[in-house]
């Protein structure tokens, strides 16, 4: 990306900085910078203004307070705090931060180096007690590149290969530490069964990992059974201890714990989110069809071959994760089976969401975005399943996804549309502070450039 610049004004004189400067003062370190509370309101001025949820402004001002959004609306209506800095973003493009639906981000580094790699534990399928909080690697030199081309927030996720691999956590692309970036730990948990599973080849102990279709579901019902189990226990101990304390009589013992099964609860209470990831028409079926049995809260993943059945997609109403479409089809489908289907969710009534499925990519999600549109998806609803569409599915729609008053200040202002792979990103807002427009990749370039 180019070194470019915004005009910034302050008590009426107007001076053009190169956004480089931005980085001055401040710590940069693998990523990490200051995010401690904004000083002074901000007015980006003069900008198109993508809002998502009240339409485009084409002259219109936002100013951020408190690290939120404190006003938006034409630039003839919204007044200006007095003292407030002026960003004069004419001719820029401006809208709200992008949600990555699903990353790897803070889990790998290096993909050649098995140091760097934290993605899954393969010491067992069934792992719904891992958390990538405890993993997530706040320094990882792989954020600063997403959050350039305009990724604010993103799931990070563990790697498909296990059935259940524990849970995943919805962060923020800023941070001094884990806990500043961590916004929601344990969101939703991945149910992968799209055959990837399967320990069929390898070294694996086959009387211990399944290698078959029917294993994997046998072993999933088995342990969402012993999860129902568990909970009676706990519900008939708790019965127990008050009937004890009634009666004046010694606490009962409580059963013992286990990590495993405690984790099943909250999604078997329908209280979180299940990911069910199926490529194909069949595996989706039978995913489904198990989810519905124990009454699970999911939303459908990785279903990128599964266009034969997308009425019957469609007549589940849940929200559909998508992406990356660049995908070969298979040796059956049309050459563009996975690169309409955003469109043919869209137009069957499905609410979709973008995900670029990696850390090393993440910053593609955008193009992926515009690549739908090419295939018939809606430009308005390719920006919508980056932005309000993510946030509703994860439960944060009160604080993200759209330029609106009270919303936090996750704002990106960029020199053209933001599903143009020719647009560069000049300045990105996390919280309402202009975040460093640099990376690895930017001070090797400005270092080799010479």
């Amino acid at each position: 990306m180019k070194v470019s610049t915004i005009s910034h004004q302050s008590s009426g004189k107007s001076e053009l900085l190169p956004l480089a400067l931005f980085a001055v003062g401040m710590t940069i370190l693998f990523g990490s910078f200051s995010m401690q509370a904004q000083e002074h309101a901000i007015a980006i001025k003069g900008g198109k203004l993508l809002t998502v949820t009240h339409g485009v402004i084409e002259n219109g001002v936002i100013v951020i307070a408190g690290g939120k959004i404190a006003a938006v609306g034409p630039a003839d209506s919204v007044a200006i705090p007095a003292g407030a800095q002026i960003v004069d973003a004419s001719g820029m493009t401006v809208y709200p931060g992008l949600i990555d639906s699903e990353t790897q981000l803070g889990l790998t580094e290096i993909s050649a180096e098995p140091m760097t790699n934290d993605l899954v534990e393969p010491s067992d399928e069934i792992m719904p007690h891992m958390h990538v909080a405890d993993a997530f690697h706040a320094e990882s030199e792989l954020i600063p590149v997403a959050r350039l081309n305009g990724i604010t927030n993103a799931v990070v996720a563990p790697a498909s290969s296990d059935t259940l691999p524990g849970q995943d956590s919805f962060i923020q692309l800023a941070g001094n530490s884990a806990n500043e970036m961590l916004l929601v730990r344990d969101n939703a948990m991945p149910l992968n069964f799209t055959g990837e599973q399967r320990r069929n080849k390898g070294t694996f102990d086959k009387r211990k990992f399944p290698s078959t279709r029917m294993g994997l579901a046998a072993q999933l019902r088995q342990a969402f059974q012993d999860a129902l189990d568990y909970q009676a226990k706990w519900v008939d101990h708790e019965r127990k201890k008050a009937d004890a304390a009634r009666d004046k009589k010694p606490e009962p013992l409580a059963p013992k714990r286990d990590l495993k099964l405690e984790a099943l609860i909250p999604y078997l209470q329908g209280k979180k989110t299940i990911v069910l990831a199926a490529e194909t028409a069949s595996d989706l079926e039978a995913v489904v069809n198990l989810a519905n049995e124990f009454r699970l809260k999911f939303v459908l993943n990785h279903i990128s071959h599964s266009q034969p059945v997308l009425d019957y997609v469609a007549s589940l109403k849940v929200p559909v994760i998508v992406g990356p479409i660049y995908e070969a089809p298979k040796d059956n489908e049309r050459y563009d089976t996975v690169y309409s289907l955003p469109a043919a969710l869209y137009k069957r009534g499905i609410k979709i969401a973008f995900a670029s499925y990696s850390a090393h990519n993440a910053r593609n999600l955008p193009d992926a975005a515009g690549f739908a549109t090419a295939f018939g998806l809606p430009y308005d609803e390719a920006l919508k399943a980056m932005t309000i569409n993510p946030a509703e599915i994860w439960g944060v729609a009160d604080k993200l996804g759209s330029l609106d008053v009270g919303k936090t200040a996750n704002i990106v202002v960029a020199n053209g549309d933001p599903l143009d792979v020719k647009t560069d990103v000049k300045q990105v807002y996390i919280e309402g502070r202009a975040i460093p427009m640099t990376s690895r990749q930017t001070m090797l370039r400005d270092r080799y450039m010479k």
